[in-house]
């Protein structure tokens, strides 16, 4: 019994000793790191100083400071940045939807700035500028090298003030300029109307409007064909909408999903992880849904069409999107300031992240671009068509009543005006198109 206590007492000695011999060298690690911490602040203290008493100009430290803190977190990603009180005052009033400016949504790629997407109705889409563009000066001024935040003051201005940017676009062999008037942004954040029996929700960003105002749409254009029964399905169009807020992308999801995952994120640590489940209720009442996107579809875009992709809920069509995934927290500091940080990535149901690879649409479908057709094409399209019906002598159909004739020619109306809408926005057509081939095979059991 002895020998086994000693024995046991050895074990224990030479578990502590074990833990000691591991614990020292992590706890002088640590030690080190936390003095080499203290050294490169040593170091930052240094410079500061040397610039406020030997730059060739006086300066503001507090300008100094804001920079610095600026320069640290945009070093992370093009996604984080400090806010200044002003700064912050505008971010609160774009989530509210209605702020000053051009009408775009931008990001930093290898210093460059590249439109994420044009807002619809602002003078930016007015005036052309697309998802992709880079904006390399401002009134003949360069944006190389700049902060994304400076870069952005450089546009702003007064309301119904010029500015002239110069725009490098893929396929466009030389840069070109482009003058917009400056305005006041006011988002319409949904439109909505019909298309023969399909309901077009066009989602323009994701503010605090966007949930509340898309179930209004969804009952207005509902009750205007005479109720569920008669919508074949329904169209949201995504295209060109930059994000915004995730309990938005969220509260649009949910409405269209009885149950199962919307999103999922996760952070640094395990902890900090977060998973989203639909709640029962399906404003569309499971009637067939198209979702459009394209490359200028971003963030809360994303995780709209991931969300009912996953789920089988949605067609998504289009061409690829922008591919941001991850979340950005704006944390208030003192002074009225603010700081963006990304402090997670977002999931699909599925468990995909689409971060830098975007959600891939189940048919991929381009917007042609404009086409120019010859004097020869327009004289064949003016010329009348030709069938039995204007062959002289042919036979009358006596074989339908009146009412039936008059059902046919309707229903030709309806499908001639959805043929005037490829040429206008063929995307659009062709999801309208999809829905009418679901509603024609009739239910599933």
């Amino acid at each position: 019994m002895k020998k086994f206590m000693m024995a046991a007492l050895g074990g224990t000695v030479a578990g502590v000793i074990a833990t000691t011999q591991i614990a020292a060298p992590l706890l002088a690690q640590e030690s080190a790191k936390t003095e080499n911490v203290y050294e490169q602040l040593d170091l930052f203290g240094d410079i500061f100083e040397r610039i406020r008493a030997q730059y060739v100009e006086e300066v503001d430290s507090a300008d100094l400071i804001e920079a610095a803190i600026n320069g640290m977190l945009t070093s992370l990603d093009p996604h984080s940045s400090y806010l200044s009180p002003k700064d912050a005052v505008k971010m609160r009033e774009q989530t509210r939807g209605e702020f000053g400016g051009l009408g775009i949504e931008v990001t930093q790629e290898e210093g460059f700035v590249k439109v994420v997407s044009p807002i619809d109705g602002t003078p930016a889409a007015e005036a052309g500028i697309q998802a992709g563009d880079f904006i390399t000066h401002v009134n003949d001024e360069s944006l190389l090298g700049l902060a994304l935040d400076d870069a952005v003051e450089m546009m702003r201005g007064p309301v119904g003030s010029e500015i002239i940017i110069r725009v490098v676009r893929e396929g466009e062999d030389e840069p070109f300029d482009v003058s917009i008037i400056r305005d006041t942004i006011e988002l319409t954040v949904v439109r909505s109307r019909t298309e023969g029996d399909t309901v077009v929700l066009r989602l323009s960003t994701f503010n605090e409007q966007t949930y509340p105002k898309m179930k209004e749409a969804i009952e207005e254009q509902v009750a205007a064909l005479g109720g569920i029964d008669n919508v074949n399905g329904f169209v949201v169009d995504l295209r060109n909408n930059p994000g915004g807020l995730l309990n938005q992308a969220i509260a649009v999801s949910d409405a269209f999903l009885e149950e199962g995952e919307i999103v999922s994120t996760r952070g640094r640590e395990l902890a900090d992880g977060d998973r989203t489940n639909a709640t029962p209720g399906d404003l569309a009442q499971e009637k067939p849904i198209v979702v459009l996107i394209n490359g200028g579809s971003a963030s809360a875009s994303e995780i709209v069409a991931g969300a009912l992709q996953d789920h089988r809920r949605a067609i998504v069509i289009g061409t690829k999107s922008f591919g941001k995934g991850s979340v950005q927290t704006v944390m208030p500091l003192r002074g009225n300031g603010a700081m963006r940080l990304t402090t997670a990535r977002y999931y699909t149901p599925s468990g995909r992240s689409i971060q830098a690879l975007g959600v891939s649409p189940d048919i991929i479908v381009e917007q042609p671009l404009p086409r120019v057709d010859d004097d020869a094409d327009n004289e064949a399209d003016q010329r009348p068509s030709r069938s039995e019906a204007n062959l002289r002598g042919s036979l009358n159909n006596d074989s339908l009543t009146d009412d039936q004739v008059k059902q046919i020619l309707e229903d030709r109306a309806k499908a001639e005006k959805a043929a005037e809408l490829r040429e206008d926005d063929y995307q659009l057509a062709y999801a309208i198109d999809i829905l009418k081939g679901l509603s024609a095979l009739g239910p599933r059991d």
